[in-house]
Order: structure tokens, then C-alpha cells, then sequence
């Protein structure tokens, strides 16, 4: 008999219907010679330190450093996980064969080894290795099954991975709690976690500590293209404003114009990264959501495997290119002049099998089914990087224009695009996405009215991270990198995998280290108070953290040893805990206190609405006016407002700085619409307009709505495949389709408590 391990019941399942084993069984699936069973992610885990040693149960800085001689694993003390364990053991004892069906990369590799060797079978074991979930792919898998021994290297990387994070985890986050954990405060501290918040702490100060600088700048604005003077800013006013004064008294010119005609290349295919980046910057995605999405899509057969790090295609894809162009049908307004045409084109900016190791950039399979919004936008964007790469290069011409006024002479660049090309593809993308930096045609000696400007302006800092730049940097460790190529480059020195980053991040949203603002990602107190607390360079270096995820890549490649690099991971684990142990000053750091000392500040500040800052944007003050409290900016920039009346029923300010301080107000009644009497609390909604969120809405399992476990706001709805949010109109993206709940339940009876759970716990 022939055994099948999968890494989820739906893989599992998927597998089994295509090899004929359609006999369901508790735990696995039985036919045709094979039996299919799965894991539910990781069934065993490294052991605790209380499992090697049980004085190691206490957190006591005498007991560090916690150095085991050999690792070893145990099976996860969960009842449901113990009882597939024990299914998955039984089959084993029976087999001939073990086909490891796990996800084709690291981690996959990890978490079916662990259990193979957990079980202690020592028959014969082949891999199963493939880049989607289509019939197709899965049947050419199982005619391509490689020896497990072909993929040991990739098991010793990801087993020296969980060594290094259990080594510095363990050891370093009970030093820093013992040593300068305030009350209750447990201090974590990791691998790749502390640079993350490193770098987020970093940035935060360097904009704190920006001292802006006054300068003043010389433009024109002619034929709705801004000018800039040729010589560049004014350090000093006087400098500038005797060429300001000339320039108004003159009509503009076009005195020269220089073209420089070349190509530009379609965007590159995505690897996660880039993929999450771009989720992050146009749709307002999280990491965390953009790879849920992509996982999905990936198990709906739609897109390969998403947790990758390449942007480039292996040769033999292209042999499938035709076929697959030709089954995207949504798409065939793009594709008919790819399939029409001679040949389909093949650049080395996109096959390039050196780049290329175990998995290929992101790309469609073919299969279209209707999605939700969500699942729907990230398709999309993958299918058109995938089209317009088949796409003649884009003709430009890159062009510099000087013009005068009076004798200033004034200069801009931009672009003219000659040939379209592959951006037909994107033609027609939301208006957000149009290009910026496309010139009309001038002509030399034209001339005409224009407006002139001379403005002091002051030198900025740089921005905060957002979510997408924050992922950049973990993959440049740090490093500011712009160009596509060089970044291809950098990322054997990242710091964490593709598939990990958005963990770590949503991590240290959950231990409560960093924060958002908006798209901004920012350090809490106590995330900068623990990066101040650590003195030692390497465990907040991202450099020094890229410098191991390199050394892991070498092992996979068979480069470096394991041994080794366990080895040093101890040596600086034994030489840190000397180091902090021997620190006489205590930080004492406690994130309830300085949450109460944020409180006592804020009631310290403001005693009621006005002078507060403006919730919405950030830079105005609240004023009071004759029928609201609104924002200083409110004429300017910023609409922010505050009515003393809100359906009727006249506000206090206690409840309005309640609302502030809290995000909504006590229980309230008197609210009426029409003739209708409604209570419940204030509130913002995303767009900061007040609204009232009525009492009935109680998110309980026994009550009759689910308020939204996202936004906090709206209320949980069923829709035709998925729950979402009542509040989707005002941006909130939550949403669960009913095969993932399916799923979850994996077998129990579907309450409407179960159902609840699942929904409350899949933000």
C-alpha cells in the first residue's frame, strides 16, 4: 500500500480524487492501491525546555543559557492532533511507500519530516514536488516522483531554522523578561522579529529627531507642466526673489527640447514579496492578508505556488505558455493579439533557469472561477504582470525641456510614450494606477502666458514605514534599494523567508511593539523601550540576521553545514545571556504602565475638545464653532467635523472626549430617525464622519448579529460564498468564503457557536 501525506485535509482530498482513492475514512482517504492522509499544518513541534530538563520550567536567569545537545521533537499536546498523529502512525506501520505530498518548499519539507520521523518509519520515501493544484500538475507530479534523499538539504535548512529561532527565542526573551520585564511584562525577542522592530524604531527617531531646513524654490507652471528653475533651489530668500520678480513680467518659451528614445520592459513577474508590496500600496492589503488571499487562490488551482522568492520563469514553462494564455477567456480582450500573432515571445527577463530553484515566479494556471473583491483584485494583477510580459516593449522617448522666462531658464523631464506596447494591458486600471511624468508635445519657440511661483519649502525627513516599504527593507536587510535588478541580488541576505515576513510583522502588531497609523506602521513605547533596552548589536542587526539567512540558503544548497551554523547560534546565545546578566541597570519595562502614563498625559493635556489634535489628519487642532467642533485646517485640507447634534439628540463633550480618547461613546439614548427611537454608542467610521452603532448588535454567539472581529464597526453578513462585512462600503475587507469555514470544522457538527469561533478567529 502506498501512502499519501498531505499537509491539509483539502490537498489531501483533491490528491485522493485524482489517484482514485475515493473511500473516506476517519483521518484519510482509501482506493486504488493508495491511501491519502494530512497533516493539519505542523502535528509535532520541538520540545520545550522543560521536556530536556524540568528545572528548565522556570524562567531564572541561573538556568540560562538553555543549550540542548540534541534537538528533538514531540507530537503538538492537541487532542485532535494527537488522534490524526495516531491515524497517520498506523498507516505508516502498513506501507510500502511514504509519497511526502507536503507543500513543495521548507517549511512543507519540515512538517512532514517531523512526523515521518516522529513515527519512526524507515521504509522508502518519495517526494512529491509541484508548483500548483491543478489535475494536471498533481498527475505529472506522480509521474516525477523524486527520492525524499534529494531534498535532505532543504530539511537540514529549515531544521537549523527552527534551532536558531528556539536557541535566541527561548533563551533571549526569558533573559530580557527576568532581567527588565516590568509587571507581568513578558519581553519576546527573536531572530528576525527584534531587527524588524529595530529598523521601525530607527526610522521613527530619525523623523523625531529631523531638524527641517528652509529653502525656497524658483517654478512656473506652463501648459499644466510645472518648471522648475535650471540651477535648482535658493539656500538664502534674497538669492531667488530678484530672478521671481523678472520672471512675471515675461511670457514663457520653449527654448530646447532633447529626446532620447528608448524601451521599457513590462513590470516583472511577482514573487510574494513584491506581490504583497504592491497589494499593500494600492489596495491597502496587509502582508498577513495578501499571502491568505494568494494561498487561497493557490488552492483553488488559479495561481502556483505563492510563497516564493523569484520573479522568474524555468524554460519548460514556456512551453505551456499558449495553452495557458488560451484558457484565460476574462482576459481574451489582451490575449487574442498574443495568440494571433507568430510566436509568442520569450525574453531571458523572464525564463532564466539559474534563476530559478525549487519554485517559479507567481503566475495563472488557466482555471477561472468567480472570486470575491478581494481574491478577485490580487488575480487580477497576477494574471495581466503575466500577459503583458509576452507584450512588445513599451517605446519611449525620454525628453528634456528648458523654457525661459525673461533670461531664467527653466527645465522638466518626463516621458512620451511612442508605442504602447505592454501597457495596453493596464489600460484599463483604476485612475489611481495612470502614469505620472507623461509630457504633451512642445514645440521649439513657442511661447505663451504661465504662472510663476517663488515658495519656501523645508527639507523632509524620510517617511515612515508602511507595511509595503517595511517588507522591502526586511528583504534588502535594511538596505535602501530602488532597482529591480540590485534587489535580486540582495535577497539571499534578507532577513526572513518570503513566507514568514508577514508573520513576523502581524507578530509584532500582536505583542503590541508596533502600531498603525493609517497606512504608517510605528513603534509603541514599549517596542521602542525594549530597542533602547538592548544593548547588543547583533540580535537588533539586520544586516548581521541577513548574513544567517544567507548562511540557511548555503545549507539548502549543501554549501554550508548545520552543524556549524547550530554551533555558532549557541556560542552567541551563551555569549549574549553573559553579556545582559551582567548589566547593572534595570529598564523595567511595562506596557501597563506606560499605557497608564499615556492616559495621565493625554488627561493631563486636554481637558475637553478643543486644541486636541485633528483625528483625521493629524496636523490640525479641534475648534469649537457655532454648530460643531471642526478641524483649524478645515478650509485647506481637512473636513473633519464634529456636530454638537447628531440625529436629534444633543452630544456632550464628555462624550466627545470620551470618543476620542476611547474610539466611541458610552451607551446612548434619544437618537431618532423619523419616528423611530434608536440607542447605542458613537463612533468614526473609516472616513472619520460620526455614526452610531445601535445596542442590538452585541457580537455574541447567542445574540443575533456577529459585530465585525476586523473593523470592530460593522456587522458580520452571509452572503451567497462567503461571510463579510456590512461595512465593506466604508473599507473594511473582511471576508471568510464558506470552503475555508468548511474547512475549520473539518468534520464536527456546524453550529452556529462553531461557526462564530471560526469567524472571530480569522482576522
Amino acid at each position: 500500500m502506498k501512502v499519501c501525506i498531505a499537509e491539509k485535509p483539502s490537498v489531501a482530498r483533491e490528491i485522493a480524487s485524482i489517484l482514485g482513492a475515493n473511500t473516506k475514512r476517519d483521518g484519510y482517504y482509501e482506493g486504488n492501491g493508495y491511501v491519502v492522509t494530512y497533516t493539519f499544518g505542523h502535528l509535532c513541534t520541538l520540545k520545550e525546555p522543560v521536556d530536556y530538563k524540568p528545572y528548565w520550567k522556570s524562567w531564572d536567569l541561573n538556568n540560562l543559557p538553555m543549550l540542548p545537545e540534541k534537538f528533538e521533537t514531540k507530537v503538538v499536546s492537541n487532542s485532535g492532533i494527537q488522534k490524526q498523529f495516531k491515524i497517520v502512525n498506523e498507516l505508516f506501520e502498513k506501507a510500502e511507500v511514504v509519497i511526502n505530498c507536503g507543500d513543495a518548499g521548507q517549511e512543507g519539507e519540515l512538517i512532514q519530516r517531523w512526523v515521518i520521523n516522529e513515527a519512526k518509519y524507515k521504509g522508502p520515501v518519495q517526494r512529491l514536488w509541484i508548483s500548483s493544484l491543478t489535475t494536471e500538475a498533481i498527475k505529472e507530479g506522480f509521474q516525477n516522483l523524486k527520492p525524499s534523499t534529494k531534498y535532505d538539504n532543504l530539511y537540514y535548512a529549515a531544521f537549523s531554522r527552527a534551532i536558531g529561532d528556539w536557541l535566541l527565542g527561548i533563551n533571549a526573551t526569558r533573559l530580557y523578561t527576568v532581567k527588565h520585564g516590568g509587571y507581568k511584562q513578558v519581553l519576546s525577542v527573536g531572530r528576525v522579529q527584534t531587527p524588524t522592530l529595530a529598523m521601525v524604531v530607527e526610522r521613527f527617531k530619525t523623523i523625531e529627531n529631523f531638524k527641517p531646513q528652509s529653502y525656497w524654490e524658483l517654478q512656473t507652471l506652463y501648459r499644466n507642466i510645472l518648471f522648475s528653475y535650471e540651477d535648482g533651489r535658493f539656500l538664502k530668500k534674497e538669492d531667488g526673489e530678484t530672478l521671481a520678480n523678472n520672471v512675471k513680467e515675461s511670457e514663457f518659451e520653449i527654448e530646447s527640447i532633447t529626446k532620447k528614445k528608448g524601451k521599457e520592459y513590462a513590470p516583472k513577474l511577482f514573487d510574494l514579496t513584491g506581490l504583497q508590496v504592491y497589494c499593500n500600496t494600492k489596495f491597502g492589503f496587509s502582508a498577513d492578508e495578501t499571502l491568505k488571499i494568494a494561498q487561497a487562490l493557490y488552492e483553488r488551482k488559479m495561481v502556483t505556488y505563492p510563497r516564493v522568492d523569484t520573479t522568474f520563469l524555468p524554460n519548460d514553462i514556456y512551453s505551456k505558455v499558449y495553452g495557458i494564455l488560451k484558457k484565460l477567456t476574462n482576459y481574451s480582450g489582451v490575449t487574442k493579439p498574443l495568440l494571433l500573432g507568430k510566436k509568442i515571445k520569450k525574453s531571458s527577463k523572464v525564463f532564466n533557469d539559474k534563476k530559478v530553484t525549487d519554485h517559479h515566479a507567481i503566475m495563472p494556471t488557466g482555471i477561472e472561477t468567480s472570486l470575491p473583491s478581494s481574491q478577485q483584485q490580487v488575480y487580477d494583477i497576477i494574471v495581466k504582470r503575466f500577459i503583458a510580459v509576452f507584450y512588445d516593449d513599451s517605446v519611449v522617448a525620454n525628453t528634456t525641456v528648458i523654457g525661459k522666462a525673461g533670461n531664467v531658464l527653466f527645465k522638466t523631464t518626463g516621458k512620451e510614450i511612442l508605442d504602447k506596447g505592454w501597457r495596453i494591458v493596464f489600460e484599463n486600471s483604476s485612475k489611481s494606477d495612470k502614469e505620472s511624468g507623461v509630457l504633451p508635445t512642445f514645440e521649439k519657440g513657442e511661447k505663451g502666458p504661465h504662472k510663476p511661483s517663488f515658495l519656501e519649502k523645508k527639507t523632509k525627513p524620510p517617511n515612515q514605514f508602511t507595511e509595503a516599504s517595511l517588507l522591502r527593507a526586511m528583504e534588502t536587510a535594511g538596505k535602501q534599494v530602488d532597482d529591480d535588478e540590485l534587489r535580486d541580488l540582495m535577497k539571499e541576505n534578507g532577513i526572513g523567508r518570503p513566507s514568514t515576513r508577514a508573520n513576523i510583522i502581524e507578530t509584532l502588531f500582536k505583542r503590541k511593539y508596533i502600531k498603525r497609523n493609517k497606512k504608517q506602521v510605528l513603534p509603541t513605547d514599549t517596542g521602542i523601550q525594549l530597542i533602547d533596552t538592548i544593548q547588543n548589536d547583533f540580535l537588533k542587526s539586520a544586516e548581521l540576521t541577513g548574513s544567517w539567512e544567507k548562511q540557511l540558503k548555503d545549507i539548502e544548497k549543501g554549501d554550508y553545514s548545520a552543524g556549524a551554523f547550530i554551533k555558532n547560534m549557541k556560542r552567541m546565545v551563551d555569549a549574549l545571556v553573559y553579556e545582559v546578566r551582567s548589566e547593572k541597570k534595570r529598564a523595567n519595562i511595562s506596557y501597563t504602565e506606560s499605557i497608564q502614563n499615556k492616559k495621565s498625559i493625554v488627561k493631563k493635556t486636554f481637558n475637553g475638545v478643543v486644541s486636541r489634535p485633528c483625528p483625521k489628519c493629524n496636523t490640525g487642532k479641534l475648534l469649537k464653532g457655532k454648530t460643531a467642533y471642526g478641524c483649524s485646517a478645515f478650509k485647506k485640507t481637512c473636513d473633519f467635523i464634529l456636530p454638537f447634534k447628531f440625529m436629534n439628540k444633543k452630544i456632550s463633550d464628555n462624550q466627545f472626549v470620551r470618543l476620542l480618547d476611547k474610539g466611541s461613546t458610552v451607551n446612548l439614548k434619544g437618537f431618532k430617525t423619523g419616528s423611530e427611537a434608536i440607542e447605542g454608542v458613537l463612533c468614526l467610521d473609516s472616513g472619520f464622519k460620526l455614526k452610531i452603532q445601535p445596542k442590538s448588535a452585541e457580537g455574541k454567539p447567542n445574540s443575533k448579529n456577529l459585530i465585525c472581529p476586523k473593523c470592530k464597526k460593522g456587522i458580520v453578513l452571509k452572503g451567497k460564498s462567503a461571510y463579510g462585512c456590512s461595512d465593506y462600503k466604508s473599507g473594511c475587507d473582511f471576508k471568510v468564503d464558506f470552503d475555508s469555514i468548511r474547512n475549520k470544522i473539518n468534520g464536527k457538527k456546524p453550529t452556529k457557536e462553531l461557526v462564530y469561533r471560526i469567524l472571530n478567529e480569522s482576522t
